[in-house]
């Protein structure tokens, strides 16, 4: 396994991070034992979670993958061995504190004693935003739209658009950082994040906690694939200048780069199968013909889709750690097994080339 430092932290955490939004959804305990006893053994020491997983979110499942993983640390005892991550949900959800402003004191002292209860332990590693409360453009939503009082759609159904934060509405990056710091105090939390964070966001962030010496975030959790390179824009020349990677989720696009959706296929049990009309801006024409064409280059480089789609994600300069997810032990394997796959310059022009053609086809 290779490691990374996560932020200014001094906490080494490993390239590799198991993703748990499967976990009580379509992994069920036992599986999901299986799957965090592998990934230690091979070095995988970064689990990440929220308090709204399983995914797709729904009431009956909300918090069930922060208890399976509470369940293991206690069966396991090796609650030491894990730099464990977990998220507060933005506004929009109304089954978890109705749905309002989730960035208060009451709302993160609700959520903090929730996670840190199911997850069985006293201490959360890295606490992080799960989305931004103001109105702002996340979750697929391409473009910004400035507005004084409508909100943005989220793309998971059971998230009511009508309570996320209307423009100025939202907790301030102050209040929000003094809050933090108060649980970092305590010694709950040891260090924070953000997720499906833009440049403005991020660059706020940090701006703030530095003129007021509030703690610094450590790490921004955002979507990063082949098909959606959106953070090289703005975010990256941040995250290295600052010294605050990237987590990246989503590496495979939801399962679209192993290749398995090409030519229409979607088996019966997979992600899309099961829960396809939470994840449609994968089924962009734009976005299979960039698919098609990464798979072609993958297979005359003697390679899978997959592993070339994680490496070239291991290998950005501004990378903390990539997020991986699987359902089966194959898949994790596969997955954890990226560390190993060095692409060539040659490839990695190739899929410069590529991208060049097909830039972005996934917001």
């Amino acid at each position: 396994m290779k490691f990374k430092k996560l932020g200014n932290t001094g906490i080494d955490v490993s390239l590799i991070c198991l993703g748990t939004m499967n976990m009580g959804e379509q992994n069920t305990q036992e599986e999901s034992f299986e799957q965090m006893d592998y990934s230690l053994e091979k070095g995988v020491n970064f689990f990440d979670t929220a308090e709204v997983y399983a995914v797709p979110p729904r009431k009956e499942t909300q918090g069930k993958s922060e208890e399976i993983i509470g369940n293991w640390f206690a069966e396991k005892k090796k609650r030491d061995k894990v730099i464990l991550a977990t998220k507060c949900v933005g506004a929009g959800v109304d089954w978890i504190r109705e749905g309002g402003n989730q960035f208060s004191e009451k709302n993160f002292t609700q959520a903090i004693e929730g996670s840190l209860k199911r997850l069985k332990t006293d201490y959360i590693d890295l606490y992080q935003l799960h989305w931004p409360e103001r109105n702002t453009n996340f979750f697929g939503t391409r473009d910004y739209e400035h507005k004084t009082s409508d909100s943005v759609e989220l793309e998971f159904d059971e998230i009511d658009s009508s309570k996320t934060a209307e423009h100025g509405g939202w907790n301030s990056f102050e209040s929000i950082l003094k809050v933090l710091k108060k649980f970092i105090t305590q010694g709950k939390i040891r260090h924070i994040g953000v997720s499906n964070e833009t440049p403005w966001g991020f660059a706020k962030y940090l701006e703030i906690s530095e003129k007021l010496n509030l703690p610094k975030i450590v790490s921004v959790q955002n979507p990063y694939n082949l098909l959606n390179r959106a953070y090289d824009i703005g975010m990256s020349e941040i995250s290295c200048r600052e010294n605050v990677g990237l987590l990246a989720y989503s590496p495979l696009a939801i399962g679209y780069l192993s290749g398995k959706y090409r030519e229409n296929k979607i088996p019966e049990k997979s992600r899309i199968g099961l829960f396809g009309q939470f994840w449609t801006r994968y089924k962009e024409p734009a976005a299979i013909r960039a698919t098609d064409e990464y798979f072609k280059l993958a297979k005359n480089s003697d390679l899978s889709l997959t592993q070339m789609a994680l490496a070239f994600v291991n290998s950005r300069p501004f990378m903390t750690s990539n997020i991986i997810g699987a359902t089966t032990m194959e898949q994790l394997k596969e997955n954890i097994g990226s560390v190993d796959v060095d692409l060539s310059n040659e490839i990695i022009e190739k899929i410069n080339l590529i991208h060049s053609n097909n830039p972005n086809p996934t917001p």
